[in-house]
């Protein structure tokens, strides 16, 4: 990394968090309350930072404000809070539209014929430096009802498994007995939850996951800290490679959070 940039992160990460910001955290973010001290204040350092950093825009309309901003920054950093983080390198970009959007396909057709339509999606990331979100979706959890849905998580997975090229469910990953653990769990967790949708079988894991192998990775790391307690029960293997990638145990911190005082 460049001395410059790594003193300006410095410099942003020592910068005071605002107390409005921290509101929208504590109100907006329900997985910041299950973080240790020293983990608020490291989150916070990499919001500040994010946020010097990267363009956001608001589209069809939508005029931004500091509960957009920190919302979507205090998720994309949690994906990343202990980490060894270049924060999202090939990310320049967040574009919020106020409601899901449209956006055009072209679908392979007969001999030379192209299919061309439409789709209403409330994410997309784009391995050109852009990821684009629906605020409506993010308040409401989506159109989908599926149990720990959020477009944030899902869409930053996906920018961090195309850093090393494009998005295929296998991100970078620098530890050694990871990269040969990856493979096997995750192959075998994914042909499973194809299998379950193919039978019409219910999921703890969001049916889209079938989809592809980066969908299945964006999909079990929103249950990773969305549904974290269920899915170390379900997907004990999977959780566990989840946990050493991100470096985090969600599950445990939620059950901490969870157990009674002393003087209770």
């Amino acid at each position: 990394m460049l001395w410059g940039k790594k003193k300006r992160r410095a410099q942003a990460r020592q910068r005071p968090f605002p107390p409005a910001w921290l509101a929208v955290l504590e109100r907006r973010v329900p997985y910041y309350a299950c973080l240790s001290i020293p983990e608020q204040l490291a989150l916070q350092g990499h919001i500040q930072v994010f946020l010097s950093e990267k363009n956001f825009e608001g589209c069809g309309g939508l005029e931004l404000s500091d509960e957009i901003l920190v919302t979507v920054a205090g998720y994309a950093c949690i994906l990343i809070l202990n980490q060894d983080t270049d924060y999202y390198p090939r990310l320049d970009t967040v574009l919020v539209y106020p409601t899901a959007f449209v956006m055009e396909t072209t679908l392979d057709g007969f001999g030379e014929l192209e299919v061309h339509g439409e789709e209403i999606h409330s994410g997309e990331a784009w391995q050109q430096g852009v990821v684009i979100l629906a605020w409506e979706d993010i308040e409401h959890g989506g159109q989908r009802e599926h149990p720990g849905f959020n477009v944030i998580v899902h869409e930053f997975a996906h920018q961090l498994d195309m850093e090393n090229g494009e998005g295929d469910g296998f991100p970078l990953l620098v530890d050694t007995e990871l990269r040969k653990r990856w493979p096997e769990v995750f192959r075998r967790e994914y042909n499973l939850l194809v299998d379950n949708v193919d039978s019409g079988r219910a999921t703890l894991l969001d049916p889209y996951g079938a989809e592809s192998p980066a969908e299945f990775f964006a999909v079990v790391t929103e249950a990773f800290f969305g549904l974290p307690v269920e899915m170390a029960r379900a997907h004990p293997e999977l959780y566990t490679l989840l946990s050493r990638f991100y470096e985090q145990n969600p599950a445990d911190k939620i059950r901490r959070l969870r157990e009674p005082t002393q003087d209770g």
